[in-house]
C-alpha cells in the first residue's frame, strides 16, 4: 500500500515569496496552479494542511499522500511550511510575480500572529476565491486554523479538522512545563553554540546526519530535510515555540462557538501537549461539538508512524461531511 502511494501519486515542490519570506509549498496531486487553471476538471475543493512546530513540510508528505489516496484522488492536498522554517535550496528558484501582493512584509512574521497572517496571505493569493477549502491543523496548526477562521471570514472554508490541538494552556501542559524555561529563557544561550556548530558544517555531513536520523525513525523523505540542521530555521522554530508558551493560554471559545458546526477536534489519550483533561473540558463546554478522543493510542507526532491510520480517519470524516453538504445543496435545488 505505502509503496503504491509513493510511486503513483504525483507530488510537486515549489518555493514562493509569501509576506516577504521564502516559503516551501508541497502539492499532492496533478494540480499545481489552481488560480490559472481554467479547465473543466479543476477540482472544487482544496485540502490544506497547516503543520505543527517546527513546520517542516516534508514530514507531512506521507500523511498528505495517504489522504489523497484515501479520498480517491479527487482533491489536491497542499502543505505549507511556516515562515522562516525553510530556505530555498541553491538548485531551486523562488516563484514570484512582480505584482504579487504577498511580497509585502508583515510585522514579526516569524511570531505566532505573523504565522497566521502568513497563511491567510497565501490562501488569499494562491487559491481561487470560489474554491472550497478544508483545513487540517496539527498541534499549533490547529490554533492557526482557528485564527484563520477569525481573521479571514471571506475564505470558503467548509470544514476544519484540528488534530491534537494545542489551543489552550500550553505552558501548563506536561511538555509545556519543560519547554517553557527552555524556549522562553534558555534559548538565547543555545543560539551561539548552535550557529558555531551547524553553520560551518558541510552539507554532506548534514545530509548524512539526517539520513541517519531517518533510519532510526524508520522514515524516508523524497524532499530535502536540510532545514532541520539550518540555524536560521531552528532559531525561528524556537522563537515561535516561545510565543506559543506565552500566548496560547485561554481557549478561544468565541471563535469555536461561531464555527462549531464546521469543526472536528481530535484529542489524544497519551498527549503531553494537550492532556486528556483538556478534551474533557472542551467536551463539557461544547457538548454538541464534534470532539473526539483517540482510541488507538496515537502519539502527538502521528506523522511519523500513524499517518496512514490518521489519513483513513480524516478521509472518512471528510467524505461524510462532503456528502452532507451535497445533500443539503441538492435539497435546496
Amino acid at each position: 500500500m505505502d509503496s503504491e502511494i509513493k510511486e503513483e501519486i504525483p507530488v510537486h515542490e515549489e518555493f514562493i515569496l509569501c509576506c516577504g519570506v521564502e516559503t516551501q509549498v508541497l502539492k499532492c496531486g496533478p494540480w499545481i496552479d489552481l488560480v490559472n487553471d481554467q479547465t473543466a476538471n479543476r477540482p472544487k475543493l482544496l485540502i490544506f494542511i497547516i503543520t505543527g512546530n517546527p513546520g517542516f513540510s516534508a514530514f507531512y508528505m506521507p500523511f498528505a499522500k495517504a489522504l489523497h489516496s484515501s479520498t480517491n484522488r479527487r482533491f489536491p492536498v497542499w502543505i505549507i511550511s511556516h515562515a522562516g522554517h525553510s530556505l530555498t535550496p541553491k538548485d531551486k528558484k523562488i516563484l514570484r510575480t512582480s505584482d504579487d501582493p504577498n511580497a509585502r512584509e508583515i510585522k514579526d512574521v516569524y511570531g505566532l500572529s505573523g504565522q497566521v497572517e502568513h497563511k491567510v496571505a497565501f490562501l488569499r493569493t494562491h487559491v481561487p476565491k470560489d474554491m472550497k477549502l478544508m483545513l487540517i491543523g496539527h498541534s499549533i496548526g490547529a490554533y492557526i486554523v482557528l485564527q484563520v477562521l477569525k481573521r479571514a471570514p471571506e475564505l470558503a472554508i467548509i470544514h476544519s479538522f484540528l488534530l491534537f490541538p494545542t489551543i489552550e494552556r500550553m505552558a501548563e501542559s506536561p511538555n509545556g512545563r519543560i519547554a517553557t524555561p527552555l524556549l522562553c529563557w534558555l534559548r538565547y544561550a543555545l543560539y551561539v553554540p548552535g550557529y558555531l556548530l551547524l553553520k560551518p558544517c558541510p552539507e554532506k555531513i548534514k545530509s548524512w546526519l539526517i539520513r541517519l536520523a531517518l533510519q532510526v525513525m524508520n522514515m524516508q523523505s523524497e524532499f530535502s530535510l536540510l532545514n532541520m540542521l539550518e540555524p536560521f530555521c531552528l532559531v525561528n522554530a524556537a522563537y515561535l515555540g516561545s510565543q506559543e508558551m506565552m500566548e496560547v493560554v485561554k481557549r478561544d471559545d468565541e471563535t469555536i462557538k461561531e464555527h462549531l458546526s464546521k469543526l472536528t477536534f481530535y484529542y489524544g489519550t497519551i498527549d503531553p501537549w494537550c492532556p486528556r483533561e483538556y478534551y474533557e473540558d472542551i467536551k463539557k463546554h461544547f457538548p454538541k461539538g464534534d470532539i473526539r478522543l483517540c482510541e488507538k493510542k496515537m502519539p502527538h507526532a502521528f506523522v511519523f508512524r500513524f499517518y496512514q491510520e490518521m489519513a483513513d480517519m480524516v478521509a472518512d470524516w471528510l467524505m461524510d461531511d462532503l456528502s452532507k453538504i451535497e445533500r443539503t445543496q441538492g435539497n435546496r435545488d
